[in-house]
């Protein structure tokens, strides 16, 4: 072979390798790059490996708990906003902790958003279960102020278009009120539209879940209706609603049993649905919620004791969930969990994950 013939031979051969490594390299960078919930990757499934900051106590050393976590994204990154760190003296706002381009984390806590000082007024040791919702560009955060086992309670809101800037929050004070002359209490806010019509559910104990119209996102009007009841755990044990459209159908759930327990909490979460967003929801059997049915989407698993607090976020064409528990193999840390939301003939379910124990039979 002539010898200008051998060195394009070379050249050649040393171009398909490097080709060939490259393409290697490509697609090795694929696969790590495909694990479900990394970020890039394709949307994780089932229970998700939660990492980094997902809730721990160590008494003395650190106070990092996840109670009654609220889920939604910004351009890339998860945040999950949760009742505050309880503390009469120096009472605690909304905590927040984000992770970028992953719901399983590494999850990170990054502080709190100010305590209002009106809030004061309500004897608060803590803000309570945010929720918080997207409009226009706008990040709305509703939030309770109360004192346990009273109702006389607000939900106040706060607002930013940078979610992630703590001191961007502006505070506008209570957009409901509830006292010792009504029948509900006015906590644990979700507020969501059908089309251009809002809604702010809320309630806890007393008369049970309510919901009611929610105009420019500030001023409930028009009548309060109900969603759920327990009458069959006194005094009404329900409370956390959640209400959600996938189809030609609206869910609400809801969490009934008692938290704030550590392992002794009997929280559950119930699911009924209707064909409206205001009602009446029932479960398979047709059992009203309004009268105590509902059923049974999220009990304990495993460790994971007290489940309950759902929210929900659609995500990449999959519906998740994250909920609160007290861990009972570090004896009742409040720790966070997030899920996929399966579907099971028009239901929402759950499947069982790592750690979850064995499914009923």
């Amino acid at each position: 072979m002539p010898r200008t013939a051998r060195r394009t031979a070379r050249r050649r051969s040393a171009s398909l390798a490097a080709a060939l490594a490259a393409l290697c390299l490509t697609s090795a960078g694929a696969v790590a790059q495909a694990a479900p919930g990394a970020p890039g990757g394709p949307p994780p499934s089932g229970k998700l490996p939660m990492s980094g900051d997902v809730g721990d106590h160590v008494p003395g050393e650190v106070d990092d708990p996840v109670h009654d976590p609220t889920l939604f994204s910004d351009r890339g990154t998860y945040y999950v906003f949760s009742t505050g760190r309880a503390d009469a003296e120096d009472p605690g706002g909304i905590f927040v902790r984000r992770s970028v381009g992953s719901l399983a984390g590494p999850w990170e806590s990054v502080g709190a958003i100010a305590l209002p000082e009106w809030t004061r007024a309500y004897g608060v040791a803590h803000l309570w279960a945010p929720h918080v919702v997207e409009r226009g560009g706008t990040f709305h955060l509703y939030y309770a102020a109360s004192s346990f086992g009273t109702n006389e309670s607000a939900i106040g809101l706060a607002t930013t278009r940078t979610p992630g800037d703590l001191d961007s929050w502006v505070d506008h004070g209570p957009v409901l009120r509830s006292d010792t002359d009504d029948d509900f209490n006015a906590i644990d806010p979700q507020v969501f539209s059908d089309g251009g019509t809002w809604y702010i559910a809320f309630g806890s104990f007393w008369t049970g879940v309510k919901v009611q119209r929610l105009v420019d996102m500030v001023r409930p009007v028009g009548p309060i209706t109900d969603l759920a009841s327990d009458p069959v755990v006194p005094p009404n044990a329900v409370e956390n609603p959640q209400v959600f459209k996938r189809g030609g159908h609206w869910y609400l759930t809801v969490s009934r049993g008692f938290c704030c327990r550590g392992v002794d909490s009997t929280y559950e979460t119930y699911v009924g649905r209707s064909t409206s967003p205001t009602g009446p929801f029932v479960d398979r059997e047709g059992r009203l919620l309004t009268e105590g049915g509902g059923d049974l989407l999220l009990g304990r698993r495993g460790d994971q004791v007290g489940t309950g607090a759902l929210d929900v976020l659609n995500d990449r064409g999959r519906t998740y969930a994250v909920h609160h528990y007290y861990d009972a193999g570090t004896g009742g840390t409040i720790r966070m969990q997030i899920r996929e939301v399966e579907w099971r003939g028009g239901w929402p379910s759950f499947g069982y994950g790592p750690g979850d124990g064995r499914p009923p039979a």
